[in-house]
Order: structure tokens, then sequence, then C-alpha cells
């Protein structure tokens, strides 16, 4: 393998398990900052800020860098200050949209909005939604933070973010820009903030669907790691394939 100076972690399945840590994936952010090199961290989760992400790593004994934390929600507000400079938003979200938009210096309303962002809110409602189709009707511009229908719990899986941006949508019959992987929408913000080549980055992930695809469209390098959604023997299958595929990432010598 080569070496790179943009390495893209994904983080549920790839560096933990829920509550679990995947100590091969912690062992290879240790050599990787041993050599001075400093990942970062891309996930579709929108629901946590970048110091609750900071503080969950840090309890598994990973210490992040500041500004190595992309979630789908910090990469929506990037997204909003350098497409819509100075515009308005209307949020469904939960803290860490919020959170994001505020780093952001990002003007928040309840109406007449020039965009409408959605993010998993566990304290979605009927007014929400209907708002969020209003605005959507009146012009404003649509994202979302990712598209994941459903997502794991305790009680099974219940319903994610993309469930309830669809409610607007088939509503509106407007589509959102959905900026979470697969789409290479948080890994365009790592390359635009930073000034990385293509041939600098790397996408690690263990959901072909999620973190290998975006990669693969973003056009970057990607390596599949056997620890979380999709098995090697399914990525064998795909008709385009990651550009490594190693069971955990101890196989990778820096």
């Amino acid at each position: 393998m080569k070496a790179y100076k943009a390495y893209c972690l994904d983080l549920d399945g790839t560096v933990f398990r829920g509550s679990e840590l995947i100590p091969e994936a912690a062992d290879f952010i240790k050599r990787l900052q041993g050599k001075g090199i400093e990942p970062f961290y891309v996930t579709n989760n929108a629901s946590m800020t970048a110091i609750q992400f900071k503080e969950k790593l840090k309890a598994f004994g990973i210490a992040a860098s500041d500004g190595r934390i992309m979630a789908s929600s910090i990469a929506a507000a990037k997204y909003i200050k350098r497409w819509y400079p100075g515009k308005t938003v209307f949020m469904i979200g939960s803290e860490g949209v919020e959170q994001a938009l505020h780093d952001e210096g990002i003007e928040r309303v309840s109406e007449n909005a020039d965009v409408v962002v959605m993010g998993i809110d566990r304290n979605i409602n009927f007014e929400k939604l209907a708002t969020a189709c209003l605005e959507v009707r009146k012009g404003a511009a649509f994202l979302s933070t990712n598209g994941d229908l459903a997502f794991p719990s305790e009680r099974g899986l219940i319903p994610g973010n993309g469930a309830f941006t669809k409610v607007v949508s088939e509503s509106t019959g407007i589509e959102p820009v959905f900026i979470g992987k697969p789409e290479g929408h948080m890994l365009e913000a790592i390359q635009y903030e930073f000034g990385f080549g293509l041939e600098d980055m790397v996408m690690i992930g263990d959901n072909y669907d999620t973190d290998i695809l975006a990669g693969i469209r973003f056009g970057i390098d990607t390596v599949h790691v056997n620890t979380g959604v999709t098995p090697t023997e399914e990525v064998a299958s795909k008709d385009i394939q990651p550009t490594h595929a190693i069971e955990n990432l101890s196989f990778w010598e820096l």
C-alpha cells in the first residue's frame, strides 16, 4: 500500500462497534500518529457534536486532533457556508446539526428560510415536518445530512434520518442534496479545507454501500476492512472493487 497524506476513517464498524473498541483500528491510529499523521474521522452520524465525538474517542484511548472530525452535520454546515453564504436556515435535527451551524456562523430561522437542512431528530413531530415542507415549497434549498432509512438500537432497527427526509421529499416532490456517504461531500470538504490532491487521500471503512462507494465516487483510493457491515465475500462480488480489501487494520503496514 502507498503512503497517503489524508487517512479518512469511518467510525462505527471501523474504529468501534457501538461501545466496543476495535483494537486493530486503535493500534493503526496510534501508528499513524507515531509518524506525525493525524487521521480524519468521517461519519454519517449527525446527532453528536465534534466535541462529543472527540470525547467518545478519548474514552477508547484515541486522541483526535481539532478539525479532524467530519460528521455529516459538520459537512452540511460547511456546504451551506460555502455555497449559500449569508443565507438563513430552517433546521430539523439534534445537537450535532445545531452546533455545526453555530460554529459556521449560520443564522437559523423558523420561517422564510433560504435553506432547509434535516438531520436525525428524536423529537420529530408533525409541525416540524410541515414547516420543512412549506419552506421547501416556497423555494428553500433542501439538504439532508444522510439518507439512512434505519439505524440499529438496543430495541432493533428504528427510523433513521432518511425516513423522515422521505416524508418531506415525497410530499413536496423535491429531492434533497444528501451530504453523507455514499455521496462525496464530506471528503470534498476535507479536500477543500486542507488542499489535498485526490491522490493524497484514502477512504477506509467497513460498509461498501456508504464508505467505499463514497471514496469511489469521489475518485480516491479505498480500503475495505472486514470488521463491520459488509463481509469481504460480498465485497468480492461487487462490480467496482475497493483499491484494497483487508481483514482488519493490523494487516496495513505503514
